[in-house]
């Protein structure tokens, strides 16, 4: 009787088997097995490096294993293999379905056309509608610009909580009692949305950011809140697009509910991450928020410049000069930008006045909307 050919082992990934990939069995009690079945969900581009990966892995572990110790070689090579395959899911890769397929977009406020179409009393309850819980992230170790937020730029959103760290009496903030970066931020969203009452808009930023809340308002201001809306200075690293910290981070109020829900996942949005190194908090608010359906979108302006800015004016005035442009201030930047970064507590101060005080004279701006001052706040 003809005895039948053994199978060859199934390898985890979709990849061709062969002579050597048939050791990962004697792997397997390891857990290296299992842990390639269930975390190497990745896309079909990637697939040929990372089953490289997997061959050198078992390899290596043949090498090691042929040595005087024998129990000594699995365990280095089994060690190794765990961090190349941790190595390669580093990047996020969701196996999608065709319905969640994302294109990039690009958000854009209504034009004056869009505005011109409308009723004075339409406009006038849009622009009430619209309300920002700011959700300001400190630190005691940055008292000034902790001040110079709360009295410039803060007032003048709906709703401003600082979070803190720790405790500090010369700092009137919500204690988190957490060090942690991203399990800090985490534990913030989480509070905004417990308290946020009817504000529908969440502005996530740090006290280093200056941001002019009206542009930020009138940004949304035709879009729906209970549509999932992440948006910002949207980057990308690998396969995953995130908005940058430093520019400001805005949040509709589906998407925090979806962000909120995601957190009770461990798998999906872990507090610590899971990684053998930390990604950073922007990043893994971008993780969890893709796998509830929501992706990053860049803020702009009708002509497609940015409208939140990592770099302060000065700096953006230099980079355009640089270019040599003709209209080094026309290049520089958005008349709407809603967010700048980079600037020392005093540049605060004086940006302050320039946006909300400094007008010439006779000049008139012809804006269709006005958006009013919290009720009681003593803002400009």
């Amino acid at each position: 009787m003809i005895p039948k050919k053994k199978k060859k082992p199934e390898v985890p990934g979709g990849c061709k088997s062969n002579s050597k990939l048939a050791t990962l069995r004697h792997i397997g009690k390891f857990g290296i097995r299992h842990l390639l079945r269930q975390e190497w969900k990745l896309k079909e581009g990637r697939k040929g490096i990372l089953c490289q990966l997997q061959s050198f892995c078992v390899l290596l572990t043949n090498m090691l294993s042929e040595g005087s110790s024998f129990m000594k070689g699995i365990a280095l090579g089994g060690t190794f293999c765990l961090l190349l395959t941790l190595l390669g899911s580093f990047t996020p890769g969701m196996q999608s379905s065709p319905e969640d397929h994302h294109h990039h977009h690009h958000i854009k406020a209504p034009t004056k056309d869009e505005l011109q179409s409308l009723s004075d009393p339409q406009m006038v309850e849009m622009s009430q509608r619209v309300r920002v819980y700011c959700v300001i992230m400190v630190q005691p170790s940055v008292l000034g610009y902790w001040s110079t937020a709360k009295d410039t730029w803060g007032k003048h959103c709906d709703h401003a909580v600082f979070y803190s760290s720790e405790s500090a009496k010369a700092l009137e903030a919500v204690d988190l009692n957490e060090k942690d970066e991203w399990a800090k931020l985490r534990k913030a969203l989480k509070h905004a949305y417990d308290n946020a009452g009817d504000l529908r808009w969440f502005f996530v930023a740090r006290p280093t950011t200056f941001a002019i809340i009206e542009n930020l308002k009138y940004l949304v201001l035709a879009k729906d809140p209970n549509e999932p809306f992440y948006i910002g200075h949207a980057m990308k690293s690998g396969e995953l697009e995130y908005v940058e910290y430093q520019s400001g981070i805005v949040l509709s109020y589906e998407a925090l509910k979806r962000l909120v829900n995601v957190f009770k996942d461990e798998e999906k949005c872990p507090e610590q991450g899971r990684a053998l190194w930390k990604l950073s908090e922007e990043k893994q608010l971008a993780l969890c928020l893709k796998y509830t359906g929501v992706f990053a979108e860049n803020g702009e302006d009708t002509q497609g410049k940015g409208l939140f800015n990592s770099k302060s004016v000065s700096s953006l005035i230099q980079d355009s000069m640089s270019k040599k442009n003709l209209d080094v201030v026309e290049g520089c930047c958005s008349d709407l930008a809603i967010t700048f970064s980079g600037m020392s507590p005093n540049q605060m101060q004086v940006m302050m006045f320039g946006v909300y005080r400094l007008r010439p004279y006779g000049h008139n701006f012809h804006d269709s909307l006005i958006f009013l001052p919290p009720e009681g706040s003593d803002n400009d």
